[in-house]
């Protein structure tokens, strides 16, 4: 029995630790943010709507630099819109894949954005990991990033026996835009199926209403935790376009619960001081209610970012681990 209350309690201080250190991390990624950057950015989307892309062509170049990655992972470069990673151990064999698709708001990031969690992923999990480089807003509006997430799913079905992927085993994930886009992919196929049927989902602090939905952390948050609401709204603006942002494949959470109930089992990672938190908390409510399969973590005192922005490792490494525990165990 003493031994038993011992554990719990070594497991508690470490959970509190872990949550302790996630704030702490935070506190210093927005303390070292440039000043108004925020809202530099949001004026670039903003001119970019209107026609002038010079100061988003800007951002996009300052956020387009290539990390190093760790050793053990090899990475292939494929026709300009993929990049594969592979642990180099994992042999002749073909392995799971995770399709993966960077934040940015539609509007900026590219596969670069995202190397440092794919390479970490592949490493940590013994999987493959397949960035997608997908057309951005407000040059490329709804639904062309979402058409070639699709493709990517077609292009692992035409190549898997070439990159060694098993096509039974193939899941699909992102961080905000790209979490966005990740439902909306697993959505999609209940109407357009392929040849690829997906395993799991797997979301960072995703985008589920593109728009200000008021709730009570979005108007807490609006200004400062790394994702302003400004910057949010100027994003969906760019991405919507003419369409109705109540489409269920651009706002994933105005699916009706019978599309809902047909997804398969799906993680969801939200940074508590964000003003998309309360989406991730709606999503998991209604698939719960729907039937579905669902598992959401909450971690304390984290802030938008840390899956792409480096700043917050505890929060990065702890978004590696349970991504690799859920793709072996879904």
């Amino acid at each position: 029995m003493r031994k038993g209350l011992a554990t719990l309690s070594a497991f508690l201080v470490s959970v509190l630790a872990v949550g302790q250190n996630m704030r702490h991390e935070a506190d210093s990624f927005i303390a070292g943010m440039p000043e108004n950057l925020q809202y530099r950015q949001e004026c670039a989307v903003r001119e970019a709507i209107s026609g002038n892309l010079s100061l988003l062509e800007s951002v996009r170049n300052s956020r387009n630099t290539a990390p190093t990655l760790p050793e053990g992972v090899s990475t292939i470069d494929i026709e300009g819109k993929y990049r594969l990673y592979r642990p180099v151990t994992c042999g002749e064999d073909p392995i799971p894949v995770l399709v993966y698709l960077h934040g940015g708001g539609w509007c900026f990031g590219s596969i670069n954005s995202c190397a440092a969690f794919c390479a970490s992923l592949a490493l940590y999990a013994d999987v493959a990991v397949l960035a997608v480089d997908y057309p951005l807003a407000p040059e490329h509006p709804y639904p062309e990033a979402l058409d070639s997430c699709l493709d990517a799913l077609d292009f692992i079905h035409a190549n898997a026996e070439r990159y060694k992927l098993d096509t039974a085993a193939v899941s699909v994930g992102g961080d905000s835009a790209g979490g966005n886009l990740a439902i909306a992919t697993a959505l999609k196929l209940i109407d357009a199926p392929c040849r690829i049927s997906l395993k799991s989902l797997v979301l960072f602090y995703p985008v589920l209403r593109a728009w200000n939905d008021k709730s009570p952390l979005w108007e807490k948050y609006a200004v400062g935790y790394a994702l302003d609401g400004g910057i949010m709204e100027a994003f969906n603006q760019a991405y919507v376009g003419a369409y109705d942002p109540k489409t269920p494949l651009i706002s994933p959470l105005c699916a009706d619960a019978g599309s809902l109930a047909k997804l398969p089992p799906t993680l969801i990672i939200n940074a508590e001081r964000d003003i998309l938190c309360s989406q991730g908390e709606d999503m998991s409510r209604c698939l719960e209610k729907a039937g579905a399969s669902v598992r959401r973590e909450v971690f304390d005192g984290a802030v938008h970012l840390f899956i792409t922005v480096s700043g917050q490792p505890t929060a990065f490494n702890r978004a590696v681990e349970l991504t690799g525990e859920f793709l072996k165990t879904n």
